[in-house]
């Protein structure tokens, strides 16, 4: 196996023991040396499939980031379902410890803030893309008549992905549940109470 191509399950192995690490020591416990040890691997595999440890935390971060677009996006499944804000709540809020801890390790690591701006830049992770699933969905939505025909579905997800971002670097993402209720809870306040089961 060539450096710098990992193998898919041994980086799951290592970004579990990243998770653990930051979760116990916090961005400044993080070392090839304690990653490895938390895996129960050699150190030495490490450098044999990432450069250096910014090349590891930057896969992880990008692992993560798909991850969580990825619940997003699966909001397209679940017009109908349960409740218009709980929906968009678990959404938002999937992941929440990871992503919290994520943006620290980032915070902490300008090395790393720079490799992953290089990374990120026109690939499919971005704020865009979680607007457009909110968007999406809102719209669905809409179809289904759980949401007022008069609602800006792209100016609201424009809300909600900006809410998520403020919580998010303000360490309140267990506020999400409330801001998420404010923002959507009354969309359809001037539409029958029995119209809005599903907000």
């Amino acid at each position: 196996m060539p450096r710098g191509v990992a193998i898919p399950e041994l980086s799951e192995q290592l970004f579990k023991a990243v998770e653990r690490v930051l979760e116990r020591e916090g961005p400044g416990g993080l070392s090839g040396r304690a990653i490895t040890r938390e895996a129960g691997v050699a150190t030495g595999l490490l450098y044999n499939h990432f450069a250096d440890l910014d090349d590891l935390l930057a896969a992880f971060i990008l692992d993560r980031a798909r991850a969580f677009v990825g619940h997003v996006e699966a909001l397209s499944s679940r017009p109908g379902t349960g409740t218009v804000t709980g929906n968009l709540t678990e959404a938002a809020t999937a992941m929440a410890p990871v992503i919290t801890l994520m943006y620290n390790l980032v915070v902490s690591r300008p090395s790393l803030a720079r490799r992953l701006h290089g990374l990120l830049h026109g690939s499919e992770l971005s704020l865009l893309t979680l607007e457009a699933a909110f968007a999406g969905y809102l719209d669905a939505e809409k179809r289904h008549g759980r949401v007022p025909a008069s609602v800006d579905a792209p100016a609201l997800s424009i809300a909600l992905v900006g809410a998520v971002h403020h919580l998010l670097m303000t360490g309140r993402l267990s506020m999400m549940g409330q801001v998420v209720a404010a923002i959507v809870g009354k969309l359809g306040a001037r539409r029958r109470s029995s119209q809005l089961t599903g907000c």
